[in-house]
């Protein structure tokens, strides 16, 4: 069972329909919206500000969420999909968008809707990065944009993907 820890007076809210993985960590501010997975090994540690989450988003193995005590807030919109040992620290990602295996998202920056983020990428503090880009290295940079309907519907497609496998572990 998934370890779901109440700190500073703060009890992680979990939406309707989320699958905890049996060894994620869910510590103190954070809510995850509705139709979620959390998987193997993922640490949302809300302990020294908040994590949102939105609906049907999926947070792969190994994956770290955490913030800046009272200087930065993760917020997740709908139907992102966070990739296997990503580190979010203090950013937002839009609704729609990617974050590719193994990538670092520091504090302040945005990921914007349907945008992709490369596999091994370090996007710095305070990167904007529009709708429908992507962006690759370290630190990431432009790479191209692509259409922001089509990027968002192959990125739908590895959210609704997460979705069906979690059904498996019911």
């Amino acid at each position: 069972m998934a370890l779901i820890k109440t700190l500073r007076g703060f009890t992680p809210r979990i939406g309707k329909g989320t699958f905890l993985a049996d060894n994620a960590v869910i510590i103190g501010d954070v809510e995850i919206g509705e139709g979620c997975s959390i998987w193997f090994g993922t640490v949302l540690r809300g302990d020294v500000n908040s994590i949102r989450i939105g609906n049907g988003v999926n947070i792969q193995d190994g994956s770290v969420l955490h913030t800046l005590y009272e200087k930065s807030v993760i917020e997740i919109g709908n139907d992102v999909s966070v990739g296997h040992n990503v580190t979010i620290h203090g950013a937002r990602i839009c609704d729609g968008a990617l974050v590719g295996i193994g990538s670092v998202v520091l504090d302040h920056a945005v990921i914007g809707e349907g945008a992709i983020i490369a596999a091994g990428s370090v996007v710095l503090s305070n990167t904007v990065v529009e709708a429908g880009c992507i962006y690759a290295g370290v630190p990431a940079k432009f790479v191209k944009k692509v259409d922001p309907a089509q990027s968002r519907e192959i990125n739908q497609k590895i959210a609704r993907n997460y979705h069906l496998y979690s059904s498996w572990y019911k």
